[in-house]
């Protein structure tokens, strides 16, 4: 079925949201992107994922096609505004119980809504992410790239840097990058992405992780220089019903290989599906 994007309130909030109707009766799947992301870098992940599946992609404030929020925004504010966004919506499906997916930035931000609704929130996906302010943290030299949306607006940057960032397949073929993440792209102000830096300053799931019950996929790159794997082991190990699969790639493996990890996926949100450690 043919995706929509429009905009919708939460509260003062206004957000712009992407809605892929699904054949399916299962609940909907929510995309959490990582930071600096607009929903359009999802397409190739939403065009691999399961046809029944309805899903949901949306930008944050000062992201893309949402305006920037007068103050930043905290994670578990952010999950709050994510839920009743979706409760907002006129969906195909009910959204009394959700799915999420969380890349990088948006995983925190998906351990965060299934910390706070625990009977909501049914399976979980977490893909490159970690435990926030304590986390075995990637070399200063990739933490200082990162500090500034610049390989998000200079195309040249970004392929310099790509390798050494992102590692995987863009080690070897950098200019994917403008494929990738430069092609959709919508480059945020200074000020947002400031922002989305503070939303996570001093926020750890480290000590919350045992308490997320929901059945949760770990997916984890070998070759990951902005999340090292151990954090993904680090992670698989708290989580009480958690399975960690290591693909053969680098920080955007969910974009690289969204054939075969949207499969992955899209077989573990299966409805009915039953859950094995």
């Amino acid at each position: 079925m043919t995706e929509t994007v429009s905009m919708t309130t939460v509260g003062r909030q206004r957000l712009r949201v992407g809605v892929r109707p699904g054949t399916g009766p299962g609940p909907p799947l929510l995309l959490c992107s990582g930071i600096g992301v607009a929903l359009e870098l999802w397409t190739p992940v939403v065009e691999a994922l399961d046809p029944a599946l309805t899903v949901v992609r949306f930008d944050v404030p000062g992201v893309g096609g949402s305006p920037l929020a007068r103050l930043p925004h905290r994670f578990p504010t952010l999950a709050r505004l994510a839920r009743r966004m979706l409760d907002g919506l006129d969906l195909p499906v009910s959204t009394d119980r959700f799915d999420v997916l969380g890349v990088s930035w948006g995983g925190a931000l998906a351990q965060q809504l299934a910390l706070q609704n625990p009977r909501r929130c049914r399976r979980v996906v977490l893909v490159a992410t970690a435990t926030g302010a304590l986390m075995v943290p990637a070399h200063p030299r990739v933490l200082l790239r990162m500090a500034t949306p610049r390989r998000h607006r200079d195309a040249a940057f970004a392929r310099a840097v790509a390798g050494s960032i992102y590692g995987g397949s863009l080690r070897t073929r950098p200019e994917l990058v403008e494929r990738l993440m430069l092609a959709h792209d919508r480059p945020e102000s200074r000020r947002s992405y400031l922002y989305q830096l503070l939303t996570g300053l001093g926020w750890t799931s480290l000590p919350f992780l045992p308490l997320v019950r929901q059945p949760t996929l770990v997916l984890a790159g070998a070759d990951d220089p902005i999340i090292p794997l151990v954090n993904a082991r680090i992670m698989a190990r708290l989580l009480p019903a958690a399975h960690l699969h290591v693909y053969d790639g680098g920080h955007l493996g969910i974009l690289t290989s969204a054939d075969e990890l949207g499969g992955l996926v899209s077989t573990f949100l299966a409805p009915g599906r039953p859950w094995l450690r």
